[in-house]
């Protein structure tokens, strides 16, 4: 197997962990980072896994669905009082867990089908990295 990386660095957006015993239950916000391992077992016309010129459409969902949105638990119990409060002031995106593990988690079987999709089932998604900040990272492996 072949494989490359690409990472998407600085995309702002908040979360709440509503289950957290500190301050973590609060809204709050990182810069993220993601990076995605890509794998193919025949290279391009190229030699290459993926030609990162053509990955655009990852950088539009990021831009669509996460830059600057407020990430919520699908369970969260104040998640429709959070969005009710406010309907204009940001962008909402829910996944299943807000956490870094569970963004990982969410990311790789996002940007996997858009990668399988874009390139007709050649490449798919090997690895994702979640960092919120320096310090911290969650990676997931199918």
């Amino acid at each position: 197997m072949f494989t490359c990386s690409k990472t998407y660095a600085d995309i702002p957006f908040a979360h709440r962990q509503h289950r957290h015993a500190g301050h973590c239950a609060f809204v709050h916000g990182h810069n993220w980072t993601f990076t995605f391992v890509f794998g193919c077992t025949t290279l391009d016309a190229n030699g290459f896994v993926v030609d990162f010129g053509d990955l655009k459409y990852i950088r539009r969902w990021f831009d669509e669905h996460l830059d600057h949105a407020c990430v919520f638990n699908s369970d969260d119990p104040l998640r429709e009082q959070l969005v009710a409060a406010a309907p204009h002031c940001y962008k909402v995106y829910v996944v299943e867990n807000c956490s870094a593990e569970g963004l990982a988690k969410h990311t790789h079987e996002t940007v996997d089908a858009l990668v399988r999709r874009h390139t007709h089932g050649r490449v798919f998604v090997v690895e994702t990295r979640v960092a919120e900040d320096a310090r911290n990272a969650a990676t997931y492996r199918p």
